[in-house]
């Protein structure tokens, strides 16, 4: 049997940070507010990102820190000066694309792990081997691999060195994310961590002696999103990716919600922990798939772990599915009373059926009969974002736990 593999999970704040960890991440990763290639995420101030790795080490858990922009000289000092810090508060690996950074790093900070990016490119041998040489401790493998060529390189590297690849979330059309549609299209600089997203536009062809003539690239009357992907899943894989050797499954999604992440990381850890319980999945079953597709998410697609997927792409819209609605996170809950504490997501009326997701045990649903506001007061709804207030729960539930309903229902 294989060392267990990790879960890794987005945290694009403190509270992504600390719903992945309750709902089963095994590790995340994390941004401070430069340098990151999330710069719209809110990213972690240098007291949030101490308090995380605190948090993450009372827990057993580990947060790795990305600092994976592609540097100017103008950004070698101060991010030398963000190495040094990320070393002394503690965390367990430092996130980079960059060769010259991992120079910088091993000459200021020696005993700070290094991961590589999976903006880097490692799509060979010979690369994932000169990294290991420069002293790299981990690979984030490009996403243009196939589960053959990852367990090549898996099984040419020393034992202590480990692979990591992306499992679920949004996928790039670039090179494993080196656009510059962005830059031309947008002012927006994909590779210091302010895309656009120009490959989710909507595009027309425009002859050139016919301006102003937008002639759609027919796959409907619409038009076509010519370069929009599916999002990746592969949750009923998971078996064949464990048995690749493969050490760490990551979540994309720093800039998705914290219902997303409590969704994919809880849909994840179940179904890994299933692998080693019973030594296989029922690649049939749809259990963790339909969990994995509560939260908003595109079609998705095994991207090219397997064949190329001549339909990885969708060219009819660039909008969203949802199964869920995220309406609340419980704040916290009085045994004697039976009841919970509540702030406010997205608005619930009496008589909604809403589902409690449970980090630990099963999930449970019930009907919203009675409603008071935080200074006790009756309601029938709550129409105000992140207001806080009170209902009756028949089970004990913990604070931090989502509440979600049916999207469907009463909207």
């Amino acid at each position: 049997m294989n060392k267990l593999v990790e879960l890794l999970s987005p945290a694009g704040n403190l509270e992504k940070l600390k719903t992945a960890f309750l709902y089963g991440a095994d590790a995340v990763y994390a941004g401070s507010t430069q340098f990151s290639l999330r710069a719209k995420a809110d990213n972690f101030t240098d007291s949030q990102l101490a308090s995380g790795i605190e948090y993450a080490h009372k827990l057993n858990k580990k947060v790795y820190v990305a600092v994976n922009i592609l540097p100017r000289n103008s950004d070698l000092a101060a991010i030398s000066d963000i190495v040094t810090m990320i070393n002394e508060l503690g965390a367990d690996a430092i996130i980079i694309a960059d060769p010259g950074l991992l120079s910088l790093i091993k000459r200021k900070t020696p005993d700070l792990e290094v991961h590589i990016s999976t903006q880097a490119n490692i799509t060979n041998i010979e690369t994932a081997r000169m990294y290991v040489e420069l002293g790299a401790k981990r690979l984030i493998l490009a996403r243009e691999l196939s589960l053959e060529e990852i367990g090549e390189i898996i099984t040419s590297l020393p034992k202590d060195v480990s692979v990591e690849t992306f499992v679920h979330g949004a996928m790039c059309m670039a090179y494993s994310g080196r656009c510059l549609l962005s830059n031309y299209m947008a002012n927006r600089e994909s590779n210091r961590g302010d895309c656009a997203q120009p490959c989710r536009w909507n595009y027309h062809l425009v002859e050139e002696k016919r301006p102003g003539e937008y002639m759609p690239v027919y796959e409907d009357e619409r038009g076509t999103y010519i370069f929009n992907s599916k999002d990746l899943c592969l949750i009923e894989h998971i078996n064949e990716l464990i048995k690749a050797g493969i050490a760490s499954f990551k979540i994309e999604g720093r800039m998705k919600s914290v219902f997303y992440n409590a969704c994919t990381t809880r849909a994840y850890r179940g179904a890994i922990d299933e692998y080693y319980n019973n030594d296989s999945i029922n690649q049939t079953n749809s259990k963790w798939l339909n969990e994995a597709s509560a939260a908003s998410h595109r079609q998705f697609t095994t991207g090219f772990y397997f064949k190329s997927d001549p339909e990885a792409q969708i060219y009819t819209t660039s909008s969203y599915l949802r199964e869920k609605l995220f309406v609340a996170k419980v704040i916290s809950y009085d045994l004697e009373t039976k009841k919970a504490t509540l702030m406010q997501r997205n608005k619930i009326v009496l008589g909604d059926k809403v589902e409690f997701m449970l980090p630990n045990g099963a999930d449970f649903t019930q009907v919203i009969e009675n409603m008071t506001d935080k200074q006790e007061k009756p309601i029938e709804s709550t129409p105000h974002a992140e207001m806080i207030y009170h209902i009756t729960v028949k089970n004990p539930v913990i604070s931090g736990t989502l509440v979600r309903k049916d999207k469907e229902e009463n909207l």
